[in-house]
Order: structure tokens, then sequence, then C-alpha cells
């Protein structure tokens, strides 16, 4: 006997829409014109159909249509992921349906990734220009760390991924999951198919922008993975790169940490092993996730920014910090700074840049350009122009209804 069209069951995590409103009896492509939930957004190349269904401001959600069973089985590599502080998008469910002609198909549900882009829109738009070589340190570092991990990607593209600006940086995060493997730890050989196939995917990938739009000479589809594997080997090389450590070298394990940190990367633990000599150590360190700055910037403020947004605050905080040291003529801890930054520069930022700041992942972003502003200034006038100067000089040039607006005030 065939099924009814429609939903058949449906498993949604706490804090989400139930989604019993879809149309689960039509076809996904059909959606569009089936639900007002439907709406348009940029989207990059899928094997599968992906239609993006909105409950009304934040609250985006993508839904993906896959053959019975996979929904599920990719839901839990997402789940995986995210409780190993990987970056990916969300997962929020997944659902079993039976379509008119009676084949069951499974879907799945996921957080739309807030302000983000897929490859091509970087490509196409004149005015992301800048962070179309980004892209290489982005794919090298998400590789590293989905391996430090122990995720195997399967099927690591472009068109897997989603880039979020973040301080003239890019930051990538893996959208498919369907050939992913989590394990303990990953092989050499592993790794080394896993490179294989993004070395042959993102080739693919800019080849076939590169019938839309000229390319760079730095940006050939022939050479492109090979540049994403070569620093991704670099990357990976100096994470896992052992120490030695000599008696009364207790300086070298700060230093190392130091290091990482600079990097991004949060250390999970330090160890140290005999070497044989007694007088030395080799030291090896485990480290987690790359967000050290953001947990920093997150501790003294409570702020949500991207890693590079992060630091670049943080760097703000602690020159605040050395002037206020030298104006007070004593240490003050970070914490005192950081409350100072908040109040007297973060906060009237804010206010100033009012309705241009569209969600809260672009807070930190629209500051970060004011800062990457102030700093241009100050080069070009060979002294510091002020944070105050750098924003009316950066809705000026940038926005000037916004800048005419705040003077008629």
């Amino acid at each position: 006997m065939t099924e009814a069209p429609g939903l058949l069951s449906i498993l949604v995590r706490p804090g989400h829409p139930d989604f019993l409103d879809l149309p689960w009896e039509v076809d996904l492509a059909a959606w569009p014109g089936a639900t007002d939930r439907s709406i348009e957004l940029q989207r990059g190349l899928s094997r599968h159909e992906v239609q993006f269904v909105s409950y009304g401001g934040a609250d985006v959600y993508a839904v993906k249509e896959l053959p019975e069973g996979l929904a599920k089985k990719e839901y839990g590599a997402l789940l995986e992921m995210q409780d190993r502080s990987l970056p990916a998008v969300e997962p929020v469910g997944h659902a079993l349906a039976a379509r008119p002609d009676g084949v069951r198909v499974s879907l799945l549900l996921t957080r739309y990734l807030d302000a983000s882009h897929p490859y091509r829109v970087l490509f196409l738009n004149p005015g992301l220009e800048r962070y179309r070589e980004r892209l290489l340190d982005a794919m090298a570092g998400l590789l590293v760390r989905l391996h430090l991990a122990g995720a195997y990607w399967g099927d690591c593209s472009l068109s897997n991924v989603l880039f979020r600006r973040d301080a003239g940086q890019l930051g990538a995060y893996l959208v498919d999951a369907e050939t992913s493997e989590l394990h303990e730890s990953l092989s050499d050989g592993q790794r080394r198919q896993d490179l294989m196939i993004m070395e042959d995917n993102v080739g693919g990938d800019l080849l076939d922008i590169s019938m839309v739009t000229k390319l760079p000479d730095t940006l050939r589809p022939e050479r492109f993975g090979a540049n994403i594997r070569r620093r991704y080997e670099s990357l990976w090389t100096e994470v896992n790169r052992e120490v030695i450590v000599g008696v009364g070298e207790r300086w070298r394990i700060q230093e190392r940490v130091r290091a990482l940190n600079a990097l991004g990367f949060s250390i999970q633990e330090i160890k140290l092993i005999a070497t044989g000599d007694r007088d030395k150590l080799a030291m090896r360190t485990v480290v987690t996730d790359r967000d050290y700055h953001r947990h920093r910037l997150h501790d003294l403020t409570g702020l949500v920014a991207q890693e590079a947004q992060a630091e670049l605050i943080l760097n703000e905080i602690e020159e605040l910090k050395a002037r206020l040291t030298l104006e007070g003529r004593r240490e003050l801890p970070t914490s005192v700074a950081a409350f100072r930054w908040l109040t007297d520069s973060w906060e009237p930022v804010q206010r100033r840049l009012g309705s241009l700041v569209k969600t809260e992942a672009d807070a930190a972003e629209r500051y970060c350009q004011v800062l990457e502003h102030k700093w241009f200034l100050s080069e070009a006038a060979k002294a510091d122009v002020g944070l105050d100067a750098a924003l009316d000089d950066y809705l000026e040039r940038f926005h000037p209804r916004k800048s005419r607006k705040a003077r008629a005030r």
C-alpha cells in the first residue's frame, strides 16, 4: 500500500520551531510556491536540493533533501562536530517524508549561518575581491582543525564550505558532512586521502568559476589545491612540532604556548617526555580549537566575535591597558582595561553605527572596519588620528547618508 504524501517523522532539537507547518507533502524544489516561509538566499552549488525557510528575525534554516537514512547520518556527524567545537553549520534536526510518487526521502535541518557567503559570491562580487586569496588560509585552517579533532571530511570542496568575513580575513565553516567520519584521531593515510580529495575538488570549483570570470594568476585552478595543501602542511607541522626543553628553560614552555595562541589555538595540555638525556625533556602540546582569542574576548567582555576580530580587539584592549598603566603609574588588571574599553570605545561606536549593524555577528566586523580605517588614516597622517576622527571619516566616506543624519541631530 502506497503511503500518503507528507511528513512521516521528525526530530528537532529544543529551542527551535517544530516545522510542522512546512509543506512536507510536496517536493522540496516546489517549496517556494507552496509556503510563505520559503525565502531566497545566496547559495553555493549542491548535488542535493536545498531550500531556506524563515521563522522571523534571525531564525532562518536550511532544509536539504537526501535519500532515506542519510539525513539522520549527517545530522549525527554534525552533532558530533559541534560537541568537538568544530567550525560547521549547526544541526537542528532531521525528518522523514513520503513524496507523491511514494518515494521516501530524508531531510536535514540546519540553522542558516548568518553573514556567510558561498565561495561563488566571493569571486563574482567585485566588492569582495580582497578576500579571494584569503580562501587559501581559510581552507587550510579548517582542514587542520578538523584533522586535529579526528574528523575525516571525505568530500572537501569550496562548494561544501561557507565563508565569513573576519576583520579582513576569512573564517571557513563546513556545510556538507555526508561523507564525514569522526575518530579519536586520524592516521597519516586518512589525512593524505582528505588532502588528495581536496586538491581535486577545489581545482574543479575554480575551473567552474574561471568560465564565468577572469581569475588572477595567483588563483589558477590547477595550482589552487596545491597551494592550500602547502599552507595546510606548514600549519600542521607548526602545531604538532616537538620542542626540546632543557633544565632551567621553563620560559620555553610559555614561549611555545604564546606562539600557538598567536595562531589562534587553545592549549588543552602540555606533555613533557623523557628524551634519554636527563637534562632535557621533549615538550608536546595538545591543542583543542582555533578560537583562543574568541574565548579570551568573551571571558573579558561577554562579546561574541570571530577569531581575527577578537584578536584585533584584544590588541586594542592591551594598548589601552598599557596607556592606563602609564597614566596611573601602576599595573592594572586586563579586566579593568576591558571594562574601560567597553564603555569608552565599543559602546559609543556601536551607538553611532546604529542601523548599519544588522546582526550581532555584524557588530564586531563593523567595529573592526573602523579600526582598520583608523590605521589607514594614522599611517597617512604619521600620527594616531584617534577613534572618533576615524569613525567620522569612515561614515563620511562609506556611509555619507548616515553621517549627514548624525550631523543633523
